[in-house]
């Protein structure tokens, strides 16, 4: 049923992941979440509604991948829908006065790697569903940020997706890239400026993409805060 579809959420334990999260559960959705932090997740887990079954997952682990998917599939029988969302950022400059090489590999891994490896292992269950993958990108990934490595990151997601729909074509499955502008979430080291994007706003973007029906296919939503200029 369309009220009851199987919804698997990386990056669920916090910011635009959990506020999705909740927000699935409300329509009536059967949750699959997945973060590092498994009493992060099940805090997130006691603020749902329905059915929600916790898989602490490291996505940068194949082998986390394949137990997530299978997770979902012990559960509740099939895959549905995909939120590959699990992403951090980092500091502004290729210099020594960046991140480390350590943070940087990390961040690259988890936030290409890690959405690769979420969508393979649960291809043949979601083409299965006809269902729908969705990726978190960003604004970063359309624009070329001044010494951002994040941005790069966010560039091949915003490909990844466009080459995972031209595979999928005539499938019926749908692929949506979220790219959202500045959002008040942990992803921040501090709070940013007044009048940012809350994480609330992207859970209904993404609430919205899926509940179409199924002859739209809402390929990408770019969100910016209206103060936002770039």
């Amino acid at each position: 049923m369309a009220d009851s579809r199987v919804f698997v959420i990386t990056g669920a334990s916090s910011g635009i992941g959990a506020a999705t999260a909740v927000e699935a559960s409300r329509a009536g959705h059967r949750l699959v979440l997945a973060a590092r932090r498994p009493e992060a997740l099940d805090e997130v887990a006691g603020r749902c509604e329905g059915e929600v079954v916790t898989v602490p997952t490291d996505v940068t682990s194949w082998e986390d991948n394949e137990r997530l998917a299978a997770a979902a599939i012990g559960a509740f029988g099939a895959i549905d829908v995909v939120f590959a969302n699990a992403g951090f950022g980092a500091n502004r400059s290729f210099s020594s006065e960046g991140d480390s090489p350590e943070h940087w590999r990390e961040m690259v891994l988890t936030n290409v790697l890690g959405a690769a490896y979420t969508v393979r292992a649960t291809f043949e269950a979601v083409r299965e569903a006809t269902g729908h993958f969705l990726l978190t990108g960003s604004v970063a990934g359309r624009i070329a940020i001044p010494g951002s490595l994040y941005s790069s990151t966010k560039w091949a997601v915003s490909g990844m997706a466009q080459s995972l729909r031209a595979e999928l074509a005539g499938s019926g499955v749908r692929v949506t890239l979220i790219a959202p502008g500045m959002v008040d979430t942990p992803f921040f080291d501090s709070t940013p400026a007044d009048e940012i994007l809350q994480e609330q706003d992207i859970a209904e973007a993404v609430m919205w993409a899926i509940s179409r029906p199924p002859r739209v296919d809402v390929n990408e939503i770019l969100v910016r805060p209206t103060v936002q200029q770039m």
